[in-house]
């Protein structure tokens, strides 16, 4: 794949070493997903979590964590209504997206939504990891590097990634990093959803197989997601209908349907990696590796959330 003039020029920057780097051959595809999702995660998690995000979006005149996130996040979809958020976020509670889907854009167009995110980040991403790094030889690497991968994302049926992808990046590489790995992580999750669609598994049902796995906490997935405790029952007995769950405990084809689920999610997320290649992909790994750890030492990333993502795995 030809480079951008953007990567091109940060190439020059970079000497020749980075442009062999992204011809080195297929990246090794699923486990490279979901380690590369993991360690990037947090980065674009300042977003929800930074108090710097949520003053930029109060800037911006949206009160409240849920409505900056729904505005935040939906803003490069446009000025969308509840059903097409219901859509493709999947795992909100419908009645909890329309308590702020279409009201924020009365307070903020999505124009003014993108740059608050973007005036969030930058303000937490200075705080985190300050001036210095904004503007290193790293951030301008691994900006490059992502930046490859997400311009080899796949569109069709990735309405998420698609919206991302037509944002033009920002000048600053620090966040032209975080557009990039936002790009991805939605992309990851427009797979995501087409891996429980086509089982039949729908918003809650996931959640109630999420907590029976471990990976989250039933009471915290409820309020962050909106799903009452009847929405909740009601999905764990058609879960149980089905055999996969016994009680709260996953059964043996239950915890193989979680596992499947898993397994596809990282495998559709896998095309745009290939883009940088084995060396390019253990490359932004190594870049990333610090940065995450710097959002979760400076309390931005808080343990047990909803996002459910594991711990990095080499």
């Amino acid at each position: 794949m030809p480079l951008t003039t953007r990567q091109l020029a940060v190439s020059l920057r970079m000497g020749p070493q980075a442009t062999r780097r992204l011809a080195a051959g297929p990246c090794t595809g699923a486990a490279s997903a979901r380690r590369l999702w993991a360690l990037a995660e947090p980065f674009h998690a300042l977003t929800y979590f930074a108090d710097e995000a949520r003053a930029a979006f109060a800037g911006a005149g949206l009160t409240g964590f849920w409505s900056s996130y729904f505005a935040g996040r939906a803003a490069p979809l446009g000025a969308v209504g509840p059903e097409v958020v219901t859509a493709v976020f999947v795992n909100f509670a419908p009645a909890f997206v329309a308590r702020r889907v279409p009201a924020v854009w009365a307070e903020v167009n999505p124009a003014a939504a993108l740059a608050a995110r973007l005036a969030g980040v930058d303000a937490a991403v200075q705080r985190v990891l300050g001036e210095r790094w904004t503007g290193s030889d790293e951030a301008v690497e691994a900006m490059h590097l992502a930046a490859t991968a997400a311009a080899a994302v796949d569109l069709p049926g990735r309405p998420l990634a698609a919206a991302n992808s037509a944002i033009e990046p920002p000048a600053e590489p620090h966040l032209a990093l975080w557009q990039a790995l936002t790009t991805l992580r939605e992309h990851r999750g427009d797979g995501h959803t087409a891996a429980l669609v086509q089982r039949g598994i729908d918003g809650v049902q996931a959640h109630v197989l999420a907590a029976a796995a471990g990976r989250s906490d039933r009471a915290w997935l409820q309020k962050a997601r909106g799903w009452d405790d009847a929405a909740w029952e009601a999905a764990a007995a058609a879960l149980a209908d089905r055999g996969w769950l016994a009680g709260a405990a996953l059964t043996a084809e239950g915890r193989a349907v979680v596992a499947g689920v898993e397994a596809d999610t990282d495998r559709l997320a896998a095309g745009p990696w290939r883009a940088l290649g084995d060396d390019g992909c253990e490359r932004l790994a190594a870049l990333l590796a610090p940065v995450r750890a710097a959002v979760v030492a400076a309390g931005d990333w808080p343990a047990g959330n909803p996002i459910g993502v594991p711990d990095p795995v080499r």
